[in-house]
């Protein structure tokens, strides 16, 4: 019961990084000052919960999984800003999850 605690708690320190960085450019295409604070609140929370779970757990594993940042980025990148999502970036997923599934094993 506690790894899978520890895993959604990976899921959502990546998670909220990556929101951080949507919120981010969302300040740069159209300067409001909420999407500056929105993305700082995302962007802290998600530093907090790595720094807790390097407490935690190894290192080894921590801080690979921040390659699930790319994944949330992908998905994000075609959602939000409608950009074009083509085969050599979902291979690059692929291999992403392909070498945290193997860590995770």
């Amino acid at each position: 019961m506690k790894n899978e605690w520890f895993l959604g708690l990976l899921f959502m320190m990546t998670l909220f990084g990556s929101l951080g960085s949507v919120f981010f450019k969302f300040f740069a295409i159209r300067p409001k000052k909420l999407h500056l604070l929105i993305g700082f609140m995302f962007y802290g929370l998600g530093a907090l919960l790595n720094i807790y779970l390097l407490k935690e757990l190894p290192y080894t594993l921590v801080m690979p999984a921040n390659a699930l940042g790319f994944i949330w980025t992908l998905l994000f990148a075609k959602w939000f800003f409608k950009e074009t999502v083509g085969i050599y970036k979902i291979a690059g997923v692929a291999f992403i999850i392909s070498g945290l599934l193997m860590l995770l094993l």
